[in-house]
């Protein structure tokens, strides 16, 4: 049983690190207008979010912010969404 526990946790480990890296090249081919939900199919879920407006009655406003990666070191991607829709899209050098 100990084996097949170590295996699985092995397995899942191997997955997320694959899917991590595909998530960094991803982060260039999002555009304004792109559904919430796509973002985070394609790129995952950010590392810092801020809510901007989070007034009942009106569209709410956040950013995320997606950190420097392995795959892509240099830059800071910053998302701006309106009403689950991508408003703005700001990458930075990290360096």
């Amino acid at each position: 049983m100990p084996m097949t526990k170590l295996f699985v946790a092995a397995v899942l480990s191997a997955i997320s690190v694959c899917a991590q890296s595909a998530d960094a090249r991803e982060r260039g081919f999002i555009r304004p207008g792109m559904a919430e939900a796509e973002v985070l199919v394609r790129i995952g879920r950010p590392d810092h979010e801020t809510f901007s407006q989070n007034i009942e009655g009106q569209p709410e406003e956040k950013t995320w912010t997606y950190l420097p990666h392995p795959k892509d070191p240099l830059n800071l991607t910053i998302i701006t969404l309106r009403a689950g829709v991508v408003a703005d899209i700001e990458r930075k050098s990290a360096r």
